[in-house]
């Protein structure tokens, strides 16, 4: 008989594999970090966590998102933040680890993987971390008015961000979460000919005064499938130390803001929810 998709688990020596909602999610040990751990959904690479180094941002992108959350507010200064989408809830780690004190909500859709990372990979128990298993939408819309310091949108099922999580009326959720000043940073992910990546900047500059991204130079060229990290804000954002920490990355990313960015766009327009669509599917290669 086959086994049921809560009770489907295997262990062994190299990994930890079971059957969640959103598909096959595998915990892949790293060789290099002795409790360092890569959360894969269906062959695609979702998180990675240090235990023993929870400010460790290995990828790309989470480490974009980490430069976000150092520069949203003083150093060390305690923050309320909502994630949408939690993974291996790196993003949630870091901010408990460089800014104690946080109190942080993390909305995770899939309850076999919160439960499958909660056993294997736990949360510092002191951690003012709450965790809803709810569609990011409804769990965003739970946030009290002007809660949050920092919304960070990081939502993929089947690879792709769900297109109710798109359009100007989820971005007036989000502003409406968001206590006057705070910050919007989301990761997107898109390919030639950019047309997805575009309208997302156009939809969050219709709903925000200041916008950055920060993308690998190639992405944004178009010659390649990749993230970038959208921040938005009604106050100026930190561009220069931004730029400066883009820059110095182990793979180096660029930051477009102001006009260079609104003419990034290219007369995209708007997303509302009556015609918003999923983000593009990743290609094969990607994660091969």
């Amino acid at each position: 008989m086959a086994k049921s998709r809560n009770t489907r688990r295997e262990r062994d020596a190299d990994a930890v594999v079971e059957t969640v909602d959103g598909g096959l999610a595998q915990l892949v040990p790293d060789r290099d970090r002795s409790r360092a751990w890569t959360l894969l959904i269906d062959g695609a690479p979702q998180s990675h966590v240090d235990l023993d180094d929870p400010a460790h941002l290995s990828f790309e992108y989470q480490r974009r998102l980490g430069h976000v959350i150092d520069l949203v507010a003083p150093a060390g200064k305690p923050l309320h933040v909502v994630h949408l989408g939690g993974g291996a809830f790196t993003l949630a780690r870091y901010v408990a680890a460089t800014r104690p004190r946080s109190t942080q909500q993390v909305v995770e859709r899939d309850a076999a993987l919160v439960q499958l990372v909660r056993r294997e990979l736990p949360l510092d128990p002191g951690a003012r971390i709450r965790v809803r298993s709810v569609d990011a939408r409804e769990g965003l819309a739970k946030v009290p008015d002007g809660w949050a310091d920092l919304v960070v949108a990081d939502v993929f099922s089947g690879a792709r961000t769900p297109a109710h999580l798109t359009s100007t009326e989820f971005l007036d959720e989000v502003r409406r979460a968001l206590r006057p000043g705070g910050a919007y940073a989301a990761n997107l992910a898109d390919g030639p000919p950019l047309a997805y990546l575009r309208g997302q900047i156009a939809t969050a500059a219709a709903r925000f005064a200041e916008l950055a991204l920060v993308a690998d130079p190639t992405v944004l060229r178009g010659k390649r499938f990749g993230n970038a990290v959208l921040v938005a804000s009604d106050l100026p954002l930190p561009t220069a130390e931004l730029t400066r920490r883009a820059a110095s990355d182990p793979h180096p990313g660029r930051v477009e803001h102001g006009r260079a960015l609104t003419d990034f766009t290219g007369g995209a327009v708007p997303v509302v929810d009556a015609s918003a669509v999923a983000s593009p599917a990743p290609p094969p290669s990607v994660f091969r």
